[in-house]
């Protein structure tokens, strides 16, 4: 961590305050869906009841699920290695992974012709980008 004081704070600060976002988003959501994977399913399963993904839903589901954990324990690590080393490597795959993450729940939202939930779902990928491009080398 650059001293207060240092050019490379305010940068760094966003690095780290991207990671904790895209950490505490994805973490929290997929816990939900382990925790809650039958009201998860449920509510799904009525969701996609009239798109073509319809019959996917549980492989559909268990997928996002792994994809979110995944997601929200690289950008959770990637904050620690910025915290303590100042490395960006995990929090950039983290980001990386978030954007991905972001397009697979938008197309989602876009086959079920949920078009307010997709777009609620663009400020969460600008983060991502935002924290793609802090995070560059």
């Amino acid at each position: 961590m650059p001293s207060l004081d240092s050019n490379l704070f305010p940068l760094w600060l966003v690095q780290a305050l991207c990671a904790a976002f895209l950490a505490i988003t994805f973490l929290q959501t997929g816990l939900d869906k382990v925790l809650d994977w039958k009201g998860n399913l449920g509510w799904l399963t009525g969701h996609f009841a009239k798109s073509p993904l319809r019959g996917v839903v549980v492989p559909m589901l268990a997928t996002l699920t792994l994809m979110e954990l995944t997601t929200g324990a690289v950008n959770a690590a990637g904050l620690v290695a910025l915290v303590l080393t100042g490395g960006t490597r995990l929090a950039l795959g983290g980001a990386a992974l978030a954007g991905l993450t972001f397009l697979a729940l938008f197309f989602g939202q876009r086959m079920a012709k949920d078009y307010v939930g997709a777009a609620g779902l663009v400020p969460y990928f600008l983060v991502s980008l935002v924290a793609l491009l802090a995070l560059r080398g």
